[in-house]
């Protein structure tokens, strides 16, 4: 049935690997007509991308479908950093969920463990994504590419196939995690990709909700709390970008919100933390939490903007200049945050019950330093390393 199904879909046309000369000519056989054009920059600057979406007459669905129940879900991306806390957070809240994950060598048994049904798919093999929509009712798209891997393959190709078999199959909702700004900056590849997927999505016809994130609070344990207690280099930069970093697990309870507000249908939202960090800033907490200095490696942004044009020079380096190119943000003062009273009252939530940065922060080395304390006296050794 998958490859029947995949045999009437439209696939993209990429023909180029530069994202100047991404375009998807049709869609369910011109369906939708979505391009994305280039316009030439001054002084040899980076192309500037700009978005062209153009409606057509809606897909048709290939069968009526069979009803399934309103709490039947497919999270893409499940064993990411907010993968699998929606995933966690649907289960708590009775939801019967599948996880769309990749074919790996080690299995996400964890998944499983928590009583997610897993299916093995890939968005980068579009052939294989149909299968694992029958009988949903929700997707919920977490995933982004692997950093050893082109943005596009992921971002770009695997959610215009996803989108598209979501509307073929009858999908009643489809949830779509972008970056806040991202229509801001259509120089930064994957930005531009997230901005021109909203686009996709909403041209599609799906009923759907599009919400916006800042930054994650979880990344900050392994880039900055780690290395601190283990008394390693911290990376940092001289940029004065501010982010309001988010606790993915709130950001899964707003989610699920969201999910069952039909006022809320194709809205986009912006999910952003009560305060706006700097790197130096967030640096600082660690260390007084940690008690003890960071060993801090100031890379200038200079330096970053210098690296990415060098890699830009090179095909097969290609891919990490259009990663490096979040340094473009970084020399603007951009602040990644947004007033939230009104998304709180539209959800009717309490914004008491979001956590802050210092507490999360602050609950993850009580934590910890407790362990320690606790590992260090069950052991003759006076220095404990980990």
């Amino acid at each position: 049935m998958a490859s029947t199904l995949y045999g009437h879909l439209a696939t993209p046309t990429l023909p180029s690997r530069k994202l100047s000369s991404l375009s998807c000519p049709t869609m369910f056989h011109s369906a939708l007509s979505f391009s994305i054009a280039t316009t030439k920059a001054k002084h040899g600057s980076a192309p500037k991308v700009v978005c062209n979406a153009q409606s057509a007459p809606a897909a048709l669905n290939l069968a009526p479908g069979t009803p399934v129940r309103p709490t039947s879900i497919l999270v893409v991306g499940a064993t990411g950093t907010l993968g699998r806390q929606v995933v966690r957070r649907a289960l708590d809240e009775g939801y019967d969920v599948r996880c769309l994950v990749r074919p790996r060598p080690a299995p996400a048994d964890f998944l499983r463990d928590w009583g997610a049904t897993v299916v093995n798919a890939d968005l980068s093999k579009p052939e294989t994504i149909p299968a694992t929509l029958v009988g949903v009712h929700t997707v919920i798209d977490c995933a982004t590419g692997r950093p050893e891997e082109p943005i596009k393959t992921v971002d770009w190709e695997g959610k215009v196939a996803l989108i598209q078999c979501a509307k073929a199959m009858g999908i009643q909702k489809f949830i779509f995690f972008s970056i806040h700004n991202c229509d801001k900056h259509p120089e930064v590849p994957l930005m531009e990709i997230k901005h021109c997927t909203e686009k996709f999505l909403r041209d599609s016809g799906l009923n759907h909700v599009v919400i916006r994130l800042c930054g994650f609070m979880q990344g900050l344990i392994g880039q900055y709390a780690v290395p601190i207690l283990e008394e390693k280099s911290v990376w940092g930069t001289d940029a004065p970008t501010r982010i309001a970093y988010m606790d993915t697990q709130d950001i899964a309870r707003l989610t699920f919100i969201a999910l069952r507000n039909e006022n809320i249908n194709g809205k986009l939202l912006t999910f952003a933390g009560p305060r706006a960090w700097t790197t130096q800033e967030v640096i600082t907490l660690c260390e007084r939490l940690a008690g003890q200095d960071a060993n801090v490696t100031t890379v200038p942004v200079s330096v970053l903007r210098f690296t990415r044009q060098l890699t830009r020079l090179f095909e097969w380096t290609n891919d990490v200049a259009d990663r490096l190119a979040f340094s473009e943000v970084l020399t603007s003062d951009t602040v990644f945050s947004v007033p939230m009273a009104e998304t709180y009252n539209l959800l009717g939530v309490d914004a008491k019950d979001v956590s802050s940065l210092e507490k999360y922060l602050q609950d993850y080395f009580t934590n910890i330093l407790k362990k320690l304390k606790d590992l260090k006296a069950q052991s003759k050794q006076t220095d404990i390393f980990f």
